[in-house]
């Protein structure tokens, strides 16, 4: 059996103000654990899982480094898991210790102003990882990506992609030489760019699309032609449509 303090401790994970605080985070599920485990992106602290969960770590190289594994009940594990239907596994991982300087020139780079569904944001960082997008900086109002609905999107992907939160006016201040395009609607046909070898794409908020303070720093808008009657699209899906027409 857990203690009270060690569940009451791995529960306080699912709120921000405590991954912060703590600099942890909850992952869960067979695949999300071992996939973590096997970028060697993140130190795990602790695995928790029932006798079920125990058996999905039996396939693991030999040569991985594992924590402390605690096999727990059935109803113990259902006190620690953030998922409606508990899978299992869960472990606790240090987050990332990102770089204070990096080189953006002769890449392509995701900015996000105010993504805020976690959904999204997970979508957009797996894709970001499918065309080797190492960067992505977002707006402190975008979805926090080690939260628990996040980080089970991703998959090993959060390991891979390097995500900072910052302002975003200031980054592309700073990156004047480097060209800058928005996701709008009313745009320059996205297909007519070819392959770009550097830049900005800016995704904007999932309602209100990008902030006039940034659009106006812009170099490029473009658009994702439309051949139907549907009012926009999923930021993330056309996270994904520029990205493919783009890095082709």
């Amino acid at each position: 059996m857990i203690n009270k303090s060690t569940i009451k401790y791995i529960q306080s994970l699912q709120h921000k103000k405590h991954r912060d605080e703590h600099h942890q985070f909850i992952a869960e599920g067979p695949k999300v654990v071992k996939e973590l485990l096997l970028s060697n992106n993140f130190e795990c602290d602790g695995i928790y899982c029932t006798q079920k969960g125990a058996s999905f770590l039996n396939d693991l190289p030999k040569s991985t480094a594992l924590p402390t594994i605690y096999e727990i009940a059935d109803f113990e594990f259902h006190k620690l898991s953030a998922l409606s239907t508990p899978n299992h596994i869960l472990a606790v991982f240090k987050k990332k210790t990102l770089a204070t300087t990096t080189q953006l020139q002769q890449k392509l780079t995701l900015l996000l102003d105010d993504i805020q569904d976690p959904g999204n944001l997970g979508t957009i960082i797996r894709i970001a990882d499918w065309y080797n997008i190492e960067h992505v900086f977002c707006t402190p109002a975008t979805a926090d990506c080690y939260s628990p609905k996040v980080v089970q999107s991703t998959m090993a992907s959060l390991g891979r992609v390097h995500l900072f939160y910052t302002d975003l006016q200031s980054i592309l201040q700073q990156h004047t030489n480097i060209k800058k395009y928005a996701a709008v609607l009313g745009g320059k046909d996205v297909r007519q760019y070819g392959k770009l070898q550097e830049g900005f794409l800016i995704i904007g908020n999932e309602s209100k699309g990008i902030s006039d303070a940034i659009l106006q720093q812009v170099d490029e808008k473009i658009t994702i032609p439309k051949f139907g009657a549907a009012e926009s699209l999923n930021a993330a899906v056309a996270t994904g449509i520029i990205l493919f027409s783009v890095t082709g």
